[in-house]
Parts: C-alpha cells; structure tokens; sequence
C-alpha cells in the first residue's frame, strides 16, 4: 500500500518516509551514478538503432529503384525522382531521431569525459560544474540541435551521396537512349532537344523538370557545404555522428 504524499494535512515525517531516499555517502553516489550511466547508454543506443535503421531504408530504396529503372528501358525516369522524394521522406525521419539521440549522447559523453575519465586519468583544468548541467537536462529536457541542424547533419554524413548516386542515374536515365526506347541503335544524346524532351514529367515540361532537379541539388550542396558553429561539448562531442 502506498502514501499519498499530496493529501493535504499529511505531516513533514510522513512525507520524508514517503519520498525515496536519496544516497548519502560516496559509495551510494557511485552506485547510483554507474546505474544512471548504464541507463543513459541504453537509452542512447536504442536511439542510435532507430537511426541505422531509417539510414538502411534509404539504402535499399536507391538500390531497389535503381535496379528497377536502369534494367529496363521501359521504365520511366520518373521512379528515381520518386525515389529521391522517399529518400528526403526518410531523411526528415531521420533528423527528427537524430535530435533525440543526441540528448542522450550529450549526457553520456558528459559523464565519460568528467567522470570517467577523471577517475583513469586526473587533470586538474578538468570541468567542475558539469554535474548540474546534467541535472538541469534531466530536469527539463531540450533539444539541442534545431531541425535544420538536424537534417543538415545528416545529410552530410549520409544521405548525400545517396542523392548524388540518384542524380547520376536520372541524368543517365534521360541521357541514354538506350536506356529510354527498347533497340535503340544510338549510343548518346544527339542533342539538347533530345535529353529536354526525355525530362518530361506529366504535364511538366523536360526544361522545367530539369530546372527544379537543378534547385533541388543546388539547395542539397548548400546543406553539405554549409559549417554549423560548433557550440561545445554538450552539443557536440570530438567523435560524433
């Protein structure tokens, strides 16, 4: 049977037996401390597997598609703009995993590096105030990255090459005749009329598909190139992902 210690009118005592007890000497802090860091691992890699796991998606969706639309001539070049929608689908997935996995990875690497590494080898400029940084995430957990810091990321540890394997093989897929009309005798594009009108999309014409293709890796480039300001070890740490 448990105390319901928001009764009113329940006294100071019966409200101190009712709340856990917290640990005292050093030799509970460090138990509690090594329960706590087994936790936080845990928690970061469970994280850290959802994420592989949208990354092998993505993975499986260039190759599936990439052997669909370049085996047979009858296949629209279409399917791999598809293809590059679903990747940016799993890639925004992905981002939003991303930012909850490294809240759990800013806590590990706090404790690894200010405990654990305190404890194997001492340096006195070590960082004394990093326990109530802990407690103050634990208390009120926040994201640490923004989205677009998130996707960002990403995108440049994965995601784009993915998108350069997919850009390679839809120019190849409009450039290609024999990738595009079943016994075609011709070896290359004869000109730019011929690869525009292969860029037809539906009611889009080739020059505007191959506009907006062009926008599209014009703004990726942008996210690969762009530095984000690194802004300390509980953002990021020296080996991250």
């Amino acid at each position: 049977m448990t105390t319901d210690i928001s009764k009113p009118g329940l006294d100071e005592s019966a409200r101190k037996e009712a709340t856990p007890p917290l640990p005292l000497t050093p030799v509970e802090i460090t138990n509690t401390l090594a329960h706590y860091y087994r936790g936080e691992l845990g928690r970061m890699t469970s994280w850290r597997d959802r994420i592989d796991r949208t990354s092998n998606w993505a993975i499986t969706v260039v190759a599936a598609l990439l052997s669909l639309s370049l085996s047979t001539p009858t296949a629209h070049h279409g399917v791999l703009l598809f293809g590059i929608m679903l990747i940016s689908l799993l890639l925004l997935i992905e981002a939003r995993r991303y930012r909850f996995f490294d809240i759990y990875r800013a806590r590990v690497r706090q404790v690894e590096k200010n405990y654990f590494a305190q404890i194997l080898s001492p340096e006195a400029n070590s960082v004394r105030d990093w326990g109530p940084v802990v407690a103050s995430s634990l208390r009120k957990p926040t994201f640490l990255l923004t989205y677009a810091d998130a996707v960002q990321r990403r995108l440049r540890r994965n995601y784009s090459w993915m998108y350069l394997i997919m850009l390679l093989a839809w120019a190849l897929k409009i450039t290609t005749p024999k990738l595009q009309t079943e016994g075609s005798a011709l070896a290359q594009a004869h000109s730019w009329t011929y690869v525009i009108d292969n860029a037809v999309l539906g009611p889009l014409p080739g020059l505007v598909v191959i506009a907006l293709v062009a926008a599209f890796y014009l703004a990726i480039l942008y996210g690969v190139l762009r530095r984000e300001p690194d802004k300390g070890e509980f953002i990021r740490g020296e080996a991250h992902v």
